[in-house]
């Protein structure tokens, strides 16, 4: 059995560098100029609204809700985020508890949530339609639920990501990232495809509301200029918003 075949993907994906994680996702381009503010962006307003934070990593956005006044509920799978979360949000009104996605969120209670953030999370999920169930659960009527993954094409055009497998199959795959300091982590995820995604959310009694392809933010031409042409080309992530 291969390292990590036992453990959550997330778990195994993260443990090892949290801390350089946490150091540098704040202001990575492909987070901070990206995908966040993208996700962000969908979810709107939060100001006095109930949030629950998905697989809230080091805390990046649930301190950044808390922030502009919403009540934050957030957990995540690893210990080592975790612990970086209560750090960061400190005295902010934010809820950090350990839990799992692909399990039942048995603490929330039905319909505690105004809106749901799930913030590049779900890539290391190999079921989606149980999440999104469980996600329905506790949103309130009404309620919104925004994530965000990777493209599903940009990964499939990558023979690296697909395998053997054929654009219509799930498949597990790992790489060495960069960006994050030495030694490289070895990151694994799933990769699928769109329509299992959407079909995924409307199964389970979601409505899309809008689906975004984004493009990186004008500021990141000055600091990562390759990389913000190489997403002023082509998408690295979807952003995707739906109603219960």
């Amino acid at each position: 059995m291969a390292k990590g075949d036992s453990d959550p993907v997330a778990v195994s994906a993260y443990a090892s560098f949290a801390e350089r994680y946490d150091a540098l996702a704040p202001i990575k381009p492909h987070n901070a100029l990206y995908e966040r503010p993208a996700s962000l962006e969908l979810l709107g307003d939060v100001t006095g609204l109930n949030i629950l934070d998905a697989g809230c990593g080091s805390g990046i956005c649930s301190e950044k809700l808390a922030r502009s006044g919403a009540r934050v509920s957030a957990f995540d799978i690893t210990p080592e985020m975790l612990a970086l979360a209560r750090q960061r949000c400190a005295g902010l009104d934010v809820d950090i508890r350990l839990g799992n996605v692909e399990r039942a969120l048995d603490w929330l209670a039905d319909g505690s949530f105004d809106r749901i953030l799930c913030s590049l999370a779900l890539d290391y999920v190999e079921k989606l339609e149980p999440v999104f169930a469980e996600f329905h659960r506790v949103s309130c009527p009404g309620g919104w639920l925004v994530f965000s993954m990777g493209h599903p094409m940009r990964d499939w055009q990558d023979t690296r990501t697909r395998g053997t497998k054929t654009y219509f199959e799930t498949n597990r795959w790992g790489m060495h990232w960069g960006g994050f300091g030495e030694p490289n982590p070895y990151v694994e995820s799933y990769r699928r495809p769109l329509g299992d995604i959407l079909n995924g959310l409307a199964d389970t009694g979601w409505t899309l509301d809008r689906f975004v392809e984004p493009l990186p933010a004008p500021e990141m031409e000055m600091v990562d200029p390759r990389h913000f042409a190489e997403l002023s080309l082509a998408p690295a992530f979807i952003g995707v918003r739906a109603h219960k």
